[in-house]
């Protein structure tokens, strides 16, 4: 039996667009994701987060939902354009009001708040100014960190700025898989930057602020790239610094690394990153959040052969990795998630060894770890999701495993809580230790729901 360190936090996460609805009630103003999901063609089934999980009318039945299963934890998300609707200006009081009852709800139930700023709903209006490529939208951000942290900063255990920047910067701007669906790879690196700024000047607005012991955080999706053959070396080497470097160098080196540099030079010379940025961006955090659901193969593309994947949103087409059109990206070995994500719960812990090597200081937390299967309900009207348990149990062993070779890790966040909007797939993936129904929004816990209970309850794998 393998125990889980003492103090280790179990806890669910969750995103504002993904589970709240309301998207035009109380004042809320439009994001890049009501934009986009309501463009025909760009989200299946012509699918929105309109209504999603109506998280904003069912509040208090899922705190209690969260207080049922003995969450330590619950890593949620404000809504950007909640606060503010137009990205600046006024402030909207009921915004600050829901998140300021969830808070307390949190509170009430003893589970620890942990709040994400930004989590891909960029108001539309700061978007038809530029969004991530125009360097206010960073000012912007920071005004906005300061305004909820100034309401919540008194109750709220950990703010995180930004959750997965890479998304954010190279599905918003490179690829167009994401909102807002541009196609530019000067913007993506742009975005990338702003982004790194937004980061740095959102800390900095936070603690002068929120109360002394409050956490600062940013949550990255990094990548475990594995090489294949001779060019994987070099394959791996360029993606490492798009896919990892971008972030981890500005955020805890305070520099961009040659590597990137050398990538992206016949796409910008990075003259957008002004004296005293990476100053500011290297603001000291408590703890890097890491977000880890799979590995990727690696190899150079020789430029002739089909490419393996010809999807148009495969980071093997290139356009997620502007400097790195070469990369091929190699189809992986089962077991495979609905996603079509490999199970490697090897590559989570030689990430954490990874980064415990490069960053030996700095505390962890796993912000996002989970998987989406078909989930049939049975015939008892509950979803018996064995292949789930299997995962999340796997992941959290390798967990222990790095820590017990030196990792600091405080905790883990199963993604996600719920069945919910998951983006341009709709409501076709269910990531959720609890079943909804999206006809009566009745939620249902699944058998993982329920041996997660019994996890934090025994502490005991």
């Amino acid at each position: 039996m393998t125990r889980l360190p003492a103090g280790f936090v179990l806890g669910s996460a969750t995103a504002a667009y993904q589970i709240e609805g309301a998207f035009d009630e109380d004042g809320r103003g439009p994001s890049i994701w009501d934009t986009f999901s309501h463009t025909p063609g760009l989200t299946q089934a012509g699918d929105t987060g309109d209504v999603a999980d109506d998280h904003y009318h069912r509040l208090d039945e899922d705190l209690d939902l969260m207080a049922e299963l003995g969450l330590q934890a619950y890593r949620f998300s404000i809504a950007w354009s909640r606060i503010l609707p137009t990205g600046r200006g006024p402030v909207n009081e009921a915004g600050i009001a829901f998140y300021s009852r969830l808070v307390d709800g949190l509170l009430a139930r003893n589970i620890r708040p942990v709040a994400t700023l930004y989590h891909w709903d960029l108001p539309q209006p700061l978007e038809d100014e530029g969004g991530w490529a125009n360097r206010a939208t960073a000012g912007a951000f920071a005004d906005y960190a300061r305004i909820i942290g100034a309401a919540l900063g008194d109750r709220v255990h950990t703010w995180t700025t930004l959750n997965e920047p890479w998304c954010s910067a190279f599905l918003g701007y490179a690829s167009g898989a994401h909102a807002p669906g541009k196609r530019d790879r000067e913007a993506s690196l742009k975005a990338a930057h702003h982004l790194n700024l937004a980061h740095g000047l959102g800390v900095q607005a936070l603690r002068s602020v929120i109360r002394p012991d409050g956490l600062c955080s940013v949550t990255l999706n990094l990548h475990k790239f594995r090489p294949v053959g001779e060019t994987g070396p070099e394959a791996e080497a360029k993606v490492s610094a798009l896919g990892n470097d971008v972030f981890l160098g500005p955020i805890l080196e305070g520099e961009y690394s040659a590597e990137l540099l050398k990538v992206t030079a016949e796409i910008t010379d990075w003259s957008f990153v002004q004296d005293g940025d990476l100053a500011v961006i290297r603001q000291p955090i408590d703890v890097l959040g890491v977000n880890y659901y799979a590995t990727s193969n690696v190899e150079l593309w020789d430029g002739v052969s089909p490419r393996r994947h010809e999807d148009g949103h495969s980071p093997s087409t290139g356009w997620s990795w502007p400097g790195a059109e070469d990369v091929e990206f190699i189809p992986t070995e089962g077991p495979h998630t609905e996603m079509g994500w490999n199970i490697d719960p090897a590559g989570l812990e030689e990430m954490l060894a990874d980064l415990t090597a490069r960053y030996p200081a700095q505390p962890l937390m796993i912000t996002e770890n989970g998987a989406a299967f078909a989930d049939p309900v049975g015939e008892d009207g509950v979803v018996h999701d064995a292949d789930r348990i299997d995962y999340v149990r796997r992941h959290l062993a390798a967990v222990v495993r790095a820590v017990e070779a030196g990792a600091d890790v405080r905790g883990y966040f199963l993604w996600s809580l719920m069945d919910n909007f998951e983006w341009a797939y709709g409501y076709s993936k269910r990531f959720g230790m609890v079943h909804v129904d999206y006809d009566t929004l009745r939620r249902t816990p699944k058998d993982s729901a329920r041996w997660y209970a019994d996890l934090i309850r025994t502490g005991e794998l």
